[in-house]
C-alpha cells in the first residue's frame, strides 16, 4: 500500500472499528484539504466506506489547486490542459471522526491524494509542502511546536438585497448592537453555540482550549493548544473552521472567516504560537542561549514577511484587514506587545514563545504555517538578528516596502528568490495564477459603490 510522508493511509481495521462504536452512521465525506484552507471532496454512504479504505474515492486531482470557490484557472497547465484527470484520494490514520452537528449520522476521513497511474504523491498538496517544510527544519535540529488561534464573526445566514452580510443571533435573539472584548455576558448570550463547539471539539479529538469575544460585534476567538507536530496543528486548525461553521449552521446561524467582513469592524485572523523544544521535549528559547535563538527566529520572520505577503493575506478582501487597528503593516516585533506583526508573549521557561500575528482568517493554515517555519529556519540557521524591539504602539500605517496591494504582494511571492528556497518556485508560481484568476473572476462584476463614485 503507498505510505504518504504527511501521514499513513488508513487501514480498513480503522473503519471498522469505527462502524462498531457508531453503527448508526450513515454518510462518510472523505476531503482533502486546499491552498486555501477549505475541504474538498465526496460524500459517500457509509456501505461503500469499506471501498474507501481499501481503494480511495476519485475524483479531480486538481482539487487542492482550485480558488477559493473551487474553481480551477489552468494554474500550471492543471485542470484544463491536461485533461483535468482524477486522483485517488485515501483517508489519512487517526482522522477518521464523527461529525457532531450533522441531522444525518455522518463521519469525516481527512484524505491525501495521489495520481492515478504511479500512486505518486501530488507536488502542490499544500499538507505536503508543510511536511517538506517541518522536515527541513528537524534535519537541521530545529523542532517546532506550533499552536493556532482563528478569529471569526456569527452571522445571519439570509443576505441583504445587495447581497450583504449582517451579524447573526440564535432563533429568537436579536441580533448584538454593541462589542463586548472579553465580555463574559457575551459569551453567555452565546453560550448554547459555543458550549456545541466545545462539546463537538471535545467529540473530534480537537485540543480547543478557549473562547473569548473579541474586538468586533458578534466576532469571537477560539484558541487550539499547542502540538508538537506542526502539520497537525494546521489540520486542526482546517478542521476548527469546518466544526465552527457546521455547529453554526446547526443553530441556524452561519460564521465567516473573512479577513474583513465589515468596514466598520475590526478584522479577523489567524495567529500562530511557535516554539522550538529539544530531543526531550524541553522549550529551548525558555533554556540557556534561548533569548538568542528566539531573536534569530523572530529575524528571520522580519525577513520573509513581506514576501510572504499573499500567503497570510490571499485574496482581495483579506488586503482590507491592514487598514485596521492592531493588525501589522511593518516588520516589528517586540514583548507583551499586541500591534507588532511578532509578539513574545508574557512567559519565560515551557511558555517562551514567538507568536506571529501576520495572517489573517482566511488563509491557509498550512501554507501559513509552512512560511513561517520557513522563516524561523532561515533566521536560526543564518544567525540573523532582528533589531531593536517596538516599546510601545508600532507604527501605523506600514513603511514604503509593505505590499498593501494583492497583486503587488502576488508579484512579490512569485519572483521571491528567498521564499523560493524552502516552497518550491514553480508552486509560488502555480498559487499566483490561481489567486490571479480569482481576483480576475471577482472584479468582472460591477460593485454597487462604483455607481455612486463614477456614474
Amino acid at each position: 500500500m503507498h505510505e504518504h510522508k504527511t501521514g499513513q493511509t488508513a487501514p480498513l481495521s480503522e473503519w471498522q472499528a469505527f462502524r462498531a462504536e457508531h453503527p448508526d452512521i450513515q454518510f462518510i465525506d472523505a476531503f482533502v484539504i486546499d491552498i486555501n484552507g477549505n475541504t474538498a471532496g465526496k460524500r459517500l454512504p457509509a456501505a461503500d466506506a469499506d471501498k474507501l479504505y481499501q481503494d480511495g474515492v476519485m475524483f479531480s486531482a486538481c482539487a487542492p489547486v482550485a480558488d477559493c470557490r473551487g474553481m480551477g484557472h489552468n494554474a500550471g497547465g492543471l485542470g484544463k490542459s491536461d485533461g483535468d484527470p482524477d486522483g485517488i484520494a485515501k483517508p489519512i490514520r487517526g482522522y477518521l471522526q464523527r461529525v457532531p452537528w450533522a441531522k444525518i449520522p455522518t463521519a469525516q476521513a481527512v484524505c491525501h491524494m495521489v495520481t492515478m497511474a504511479e500512486s505518486a504523491n501530488l507536488w502542490f498538496d499544500p499538507r505536503m509542502l508543510l511536511a517538506d517544510v517541518v522536515e527541513r527544519c528537524r534535519a537541521a535540529g530545529i523542532h517546532p511546536v506550533v499552536a493556532c488561534e482563528l478569529e471569526f464573526y456569527l452571522i445571519d445566514p439570509r443576505r441583504a438585497a445587495d447581497g450583504r452580510i449582517s451579524v447573526g443571533s440564535l432563533p429568537g435573539r436579536s441580533a448584538p448592537r454593541r462589542a463586548g472584548n472579553l465580555s463574559l455576558e457575551v459569551v453567555e448570550d452565546q453560550g448554547e453555540f459555543l458550549n456545541r463547539v466545545d462539546a463537538a471539539a471535545l467529540a473530534q479529538q480537537l485540543p480547543v482550549c478557549g473562547s473569548v469575544a473579541e474586538y468586533g460585534i458578534g466576532q469571537f476567538e477560539v484558541n487550539l493548544r499547542h502540538v508538537a507536530d506542526p502539520l497537525q496543528a494546521a489540520d486542526q486548525a482546517v478542521l476548527l473552521k469546518r466544526l465552527v461553521k457546521g455547529v453554526a449552521r446547526s443553530l441556524g446561524m452561519d460564521a465567516t472567516f473573512m479577513a474583513k467582513p465589515f468596514a466598520s469592524q475590526p478584522g479577523s485572523g489567524l495567529h500562530v504560537h511557535v516554539s522550538i523544544v529539544d530531543e526531550k521535549g524541553r522549550n529551548r528559547f525558555g533554556a540557556a542561549g534561548g533569548d538568542a535563538l528566539l531573536r534569530q527566529g523572530v529575524a528571520g520572520m522580519q525577513s520573509l514577511m513581506y514576501d510572504s505577503m499573499a500567503l497570510y493575506a490571499p485574496n482581495f478582501n483579506a488586503q482590507r484587514r491592514y487598514l485596521g487597528k492592531f493588525v501589522p503593516t511593518t516588520r516589528d516585533w517586540g514583548h507583551n506587545n499586541r500591534s507588532v506583526a511578532f509578539r513574545i508573549p508574557p512567559g519565560d521557561g515551557e511558555a517562551r514563545r514567538i507568536e506571529h500575528r501576520v495572517a489573517g482568517a482566511d488563509a491557509s493554515p498550512h501554507l501559513t504555517v509552512a512560511a513561517i517555519l520557513a522563516s524561523l529556519l532561515h533566521g536560526i540557521t543564518h544567525g540573523l538578528e532582528p533589531g531593536a524591539a517596538v516599546d510601545g504602539r508600532a507604527a501605523d500605517g506600514g513603511d514604503d516596502d509593505f505590499p498593501g496591494d494583492l497583486m503587488v504582494a502576488l508579484d512579490r511571492l512569485e519572483k521571491s528568490e528567498l521564499l523560493a528556497k524552502y516552497l518550491p518556485v514553480r508552486f509560488l508560481r502555480l498559487y499566483g495564477q490561481v489567486k490571479r484568476g480569482e481576483y480576475g473572476d471577482l472584479i468582472e462584476e460591477v460593485f454597487s459603490r462604483e455607481h455612486d463614485f463614477y456614474a
